[in-house]
């Protein structure tokens, strides 16, 4: 029930961002879901994609540095109190969110968030045991 996520480690300037993305779409690779963090030195771009074997392969012909992270897609009520509902879970269970990002769905009343655990798997079992709904990383990428 976990994801991969691909982290790319980037230089902070100019066009470097676009590297990756025009390498992506030239391999035909979507991108589902994508953060980026940035320092004054770095960047790391954090992506669900589909195909991250072949998008792990061409970055890595075009000299990118890459991290690999097993994430959770998690399907959150798109109201008020919705993303509370699942922080209060897990902060309740003793899990924490190292970090988290939206990822957008073209149906449906829910929003989905990518969340990074530091217990992933305990973080899973909770969730399901609470009828929380978590995407599989193959339906990520469904239409």
């Amino acid at each position: 029930m976990k994801a991969e996520q691909l982290s790319v480690f980037l230089e902070n300037r100019a066009g470097r961002l676009a590297e990756v993305t025009h390498t992506l779409a030239e391999a035909g690779i979507n991108i589902r879901a994508l953060s980026l963090a940035d320092t004054s030195d770095f960047g790391i771009l954090r992506m669900i994609v589909c195909d991250h074997e072949k998008a792990k392969s061409v970055l890595k012909d075009k000299g990118f540095t890459l991290g690999r992270t097993s994430v959770v897609a998690v399907e959150v009520n798109d109201g008020p109190g919705g993303l509370d509902e699942v922080l209060q879970l897990v902060s309740r269970n003793g899990i924490n969110v190292e970090y988290m990002y939206a990822f957008v769905q073209r149906e449906g009343e829910s929003a989905v968030m990518i969340f990074r655990f530091d217990k992933v798997d305990q973080a899973v079992e909770v969730l399901q045991a609470n009828n929380f709904t978590i995407i599989p990383a193959d339906r990520l990428c469904s239409k």
